[in-house]
């Protein structure tokens, strides 16, 4: 948000600007004339009054007025996720104690604590320097600690969100690239968990729009001329639907449902795969509008019809309605095989699964009287609270705990009473127990599954049943970690393993104290952190801890020099920690300085990064890393979304020196059918053709298809594609993609 003034618009018509304000309050009325009574009505009125005072003259980077943002959040969570009168009011205020006059006191005395509650999970943090704390990780648990009160602050935090991706064409390149990383990072896989479906799928597209513009215009390209085809191939393929649907009665709606920009985009990195050969663009939804007491019936009823038509696979039946997912998410999934010889997935669900698709579990909240209907989010909350619970853990450690239960397929598996138990795809014995209990987790030693032993680390498949094997004399263990999945296991045994540690630092602390006392040396603050330096440990607490482990020697306090009481710490002791990134971040600023690679940045050290291997022409950005100076990674890097979105504060921004051309090393894969004499064709090209140096190269031939890697030097990314070009010209290469180094280790 910037002042009036500082927008340097000028020539504004204020009266036409007023009328348009009124208009977009107006729209806000349409949009909740569902969600709202006559008192609503004027407790909404009151909250629009108050914003455009508390905004007055205060105007977005694009220069229109800032009420307009939020207006358009309001509006959001009435449309499009159908929630009531607080959440609207809240979305209406949700910037003014951060950036208005306002105080939370005042919005209390004028709307209650609950707004109240709402807009002080929304407001951030201030912002005070610290090279330790990424504000952005700091922001969002101190919003998630308000989850379990009251899930309103996330929804209306999506939806600020959202519309910030929508208006995200105003900001520098740079800040671009941050906020839609931190959207994919975080808010997508979030929108996902609320079944939010449809603003998952919007926030994942734009941010793929700003980090990959080029191919996310490539793909949108592909899909407007292939749409004409597409059409007349749902035509064909519905018809008898509607017939055989017409004949037997049923009120429905068939929809073609095309997959996102970014979905493809995903396969087609994922499976190695080009845009022609995904089966999957579209799929058929038919959503019935029947009671909730047929749903079940008349959904399985017409996937019967429909596999009268089409040969089903029997392997790709996703059955979502006895067993929804844990967002709420209730649908019958099946794949059939069309005339043509395609694939086509084929989705049924009634019109109460389809607000639920759409809008997430959330839009059957109800809120009034402060009451809240049973949710399936119970399950999802409770975890939450439990990584709430370790109030010691940094904020970086609690997303990454957090996002582990965000965007995983789940299994389904019983207990030997035959309950089921939902869970992340990927666990293990050792994540079951802990679901059951914090106390089986803790005292597990093994387990039965399908009556068959097995160890902890055992991964275990959907239809599993699962007997869990305790022992009283069992305690968890470090490398636990290692091998469990879920929050809630990694939560439970880290804040074990804390208690236990703790314990142990407490037994030091008497077996140091004791120590010193014998060799007559004062136990203050001051000779503690004396001890820390000459014994190289990193604070007092794991001073006491090897303390009881037995790994300070206690034989060279009598040889230590006292002055006063005081130990003497020799000068030549080294106690520099991280004073490399500390230099950086100090001199670096974030905001305003630009890396031009291949000339002397303030005298700093920086080099490029080896996980992506960045060249003339890629999109870069500076990264402060906590040890090796400043690192340059491509945008596109697979590290860059953590980057961007955890350590924002680290992030600088870079370019190319355009005129100087450098050899750079770049990794090539390739795929395609074997034939005789392909590999001197590939070989040719480098060295004939382009008189490039070749590192390295390696084929592999098995069934007739072949694969290869290819390290060469290139100057700039042009000459890279050239080079491409070529080679995805040779008969018999299928694809040719740019490799990431999968061995270079991430920064953090």
């Amino acid at each position: 948000m910037v002042k009036k003034e500082e927008t340097g618009v000028e020539g504004i018509d204020l009266e036409q600007e007023q009328r348009e304000i009124i208009n977009a309050y107006r729209g806000l009325l349409r949009a909740s004339k569902d969600l709202r009574d006559k008192e609503d009505t004027k407790l909404i009125k009151k909250a629009f009054n108050v914003a455009l005072d508390a905004h007055s003259g205060d105007r977005r980077k694009s220069g229109e007025p800032y009420i307009y943002h939020p207006i358009a959040v309001a509006r959001i969570c009435a449309e499009e996720m159908d929630l009531g009168t607080t959440s609207i009011v809240a979305a209406l205020l949700h910037d003014t104690v951060e950036d208005t006059h306002l105080t939370l006191d005042d919005i209390e005395e004028m709307f209650g604590s609950k707004i109240r509650m709402i807009i002080d999970g929304l407001t951030k943090i201030p912002e005070v320097f610290d090279e330790n704390v990424s504000l952005q990780a700091e922001n969002f648990r101190k919003m998630i600690l308000t989850i379990s009160d009251d899930l309103r602050v996330i929804l209306i935090k999506i939806a600020d969100r959202l519309h910030n991706m929508r208006t995200l064409e105003s900001m520098r390149k740079d800040k671009q690239l941050k906020i839609a990383s931190e959207t994919q990072y975080i808010y997508a896989p979030l929108s996902h968990r609320l079944g939010l479906n449809s603003i998952k799928t919007e926030l994942e597209n734009l941010s793929f729009k700003y980090k990959l513009p080029e191919v996310y215009e490539e793909i949108e390209n592909k899909l407007e001329k292939t749409k004409d085809v597409r059409t007349r191939f749902i035509r064909s393929f519905t018809n008898p639907i509607k017939r055989v649907l017409d004949h037997e009665g049923y009120v429905y709606q068939i929809k073609a449902r095309t997959k996102s920009v970014y979905s493809i985009w995903r396969k087609m990195y994922q499976k190695n795969i080009p845009f022609e050969e995904i089966y999957d663009i579209f799929a058929i939804r038919i959503i019935v509008d029947t009671p909730i007491e047929l749903e079940k019936p008349d959904c399985w009823r017409i996937y019967s019809l429909v596999t009268d038509f089409y040969q089903p696979n029997p392997d790709r039946l996703r059955d979502w309605i006895s067993t929804p997912k844990a967002n709420g998410y209730e649908s019958l999934h099946t794949t059939v095989m069309s005339p043509t010889g395609k694939w086509v997935e084929v989705q049924i669900r009634t019109k109460r699964m389809d607000e639920v698709a759409e809008k997430g579990y959330a839009a059957h909240y109800k809120y009034k009287d402060n009451s809240i209907e049973p949710s399936k989010f119970d399950r999802w909350l409770g975890e939450i609270k439990d990584l709430l619970e370790n109030p010691e853990s940094n904020a970086i450690d609690f997303i990454d705990d957090f996002k582990l239960n965000l965007f995983s397929d789940e299994i389904y598996i019983f207990t030997p009473k035959g309950d089921l138990k939902v869970l992340p795809k990927g666990s293990c014995t050792l994540d079951f127990a802990f679901d059951i209990h914090t106390d089986v987790g803790c005292k597990c030693i093994g387990a039965k599954v399908n009556n068959k032993l097995v160890p902890l680390s055992h991964e275990l498949n959907s239809g599993d049943q699962v007997e869990i094997i305790t022992s009283s004399k069992q305690t968890p263990k470090s490398d636990w970690l290692k091998f469990v999945s879920t929050a809630r296991a990694k939560a439970k045994i880290k804040s074990a393993l804390k208690e236990e540690r703790r314990k142990i630092t407490t037994d030091g602390k008497e077996v140091l104290y004791r120590k010193l006392n014998g060799a007559k040396i004062p136990t203050n603050d001051e000779n503690l952190n004396a001890l820390v330096k000459l014994f190289n440990v990193s604070d007092i607490a794991e001073l006491f801890y090897q303390s009881a482990k037995g790994k300070i020697n206690f034989k060279s306090l009598k040889d230590f020099k006292l002055i006063n009481g005081v130990i003497q710490v020799p000068s030549d002791i080294d106690t520099k920690q991280d004073d490399l990134s500390k230099e950086l971040l100090n001199a670096v600023d974030i905001k305003k300085d630009t890396i031009v690679i291949g000339e002397s940045f303030k005298d700093l050290p920086y080099k490029l990064s080896k996980c992506c291997n960045p060249i003339p022409g890629d999109e870069v950005f500076g990264f402060i890393s906590a040890h090796e100076g400043i690192k340059i990674h491509r945008t596109e890097c697979p590290n860059a979304t953590q980057l961007m979105s955890k350590y924002a504060y680290r992030v600088i921004k870079a370019r190319w020196e355009s005129q100087k051309l450098e050899e750079r090393m770049v990794q090539l894969r390739l795929i395609g059918v074997d034939d005789i004499g392909i590999v001197n064709k590939i070989t040719e090209i480098i060295s004939n053709q382009h008189s490039v140096n070749m590192k390295s190269i390696f084929f592999n031939s098995e069934d007739g298809m072949f694969e290869g890697n290819i390290t060469l030097y290139v100057y700039d990314n042009k000459h890279l594609e050239a080079i491409i070009d070529e080679f995805t010209r040779i008969e018999g290469v299928k694809t040719v993609e740019r490799r990431f180094d999968e061995s270079a280790e991430t920064e953090e």
